[in-house]
């Protein structure tokens, strides 16, 4: 049983760890702290499915072959799209202010019984977004979600030639073994404890207030560039009489 103490610690590290708020030593700072950029990242449900479908549809031909290891055509991504899970499996994705997703990962969990620890991550980005770290942010995400859901094994099925997805599963601890033209990454995840999953809950209850904002503004807009143009019309009708 946790006592409300150990209650509140865990909220107050969590919230630090969120807002990247560095902790008081007291030792004198004579250089402002570096502070890493929050990115919202939200689960991804079925009503999300067409801009999964769009996010996919503008990757390159090289983009496609890294990211589900064939030369996916228009129909295979569409079928893919179509196949997804949302009951089952976990979509991560960032959005833009224009809502527009710049980033998907897929965290499948194994249908194997003999595996149900088990679950494959897959990402992509826009290559708008490049530099970014979206990849890896949203690995980490994926993989306390993992870690919160009980799976003890998160793996990467790529292409040995796609060195970002691996270099990004070898710094997050995982063990990398290639076959040839293919590879396997393999992290083990922890058990959750208490902050483990106060982070999500919190990092995902912010993602979801990032887009509802965003929803809002890009309505905001919307209807103001309506009137605009309404105005604009009106104006063309009275100098013509």
């Amino acid at each position: 049983m946790l006592e409300a103490k150990d209650l509140i610690r865990a909220t107050l590290d969590t919230g630090r760890a969120l807002m990247r708020i560095p902790k008081d030593d007291g030792q004198p700072r004579t250089a402002p702290v570096e502070t890493p950029v929050l990115i919202p990242i939200r689960s991804l449900g079925v009503n999300h499915r067409g801009r999964i479908a769009k996010h996919l549809l503008a990757l390159s031909p090289q983009d496609r072959y890294l990211r589900f290891g064939y030369a996916a055509q228009d129909s295979h991504i569409e079928r893919y799209v179509a196949g997804l899970d949302f009951d089952r499996d976990e979509i991560f994705g960032i959005y833009n202010r224009k809502l527009q997703l710049l980033a998907v990962a897929h965290l499948a969990y194994s249908i194997d019984a003999e595996f149900q620890s088990c679950a494959e991550f897959g990402v992509s980005v826009s290559a708008a977004a490049r530099g970014r770290h979206y990849g890896t942010r949203l690995f980490e995400r994926a993989a306390m979600h993992a870690r919160n859901d009980g799976v003890n094994l998160m793996f990467i099925h790529a292409l040995s030639e796609n060195s970002t997805m691996l270099n990004i599963a070898r710094n997050a601890g995982a063990r990398v073994e290639r076959d040839g033209s293919e590879s396997e990454a393999f992290l083990y995840l922890p058990r959750p404890t208490l902050d483990s999953r106060l982070t999500e809950l919190v990092e995902e209850q912010l993602a979801q207030t990032d887009y509802r904002i965003k929803l809002q503004a890009k309505q905001f807009w919307r209807i103001l560039t309506n009137i605009q143009k309404m105005r604009r019309n009106l104006n063309g009708d009275s100098a013509a009489h």
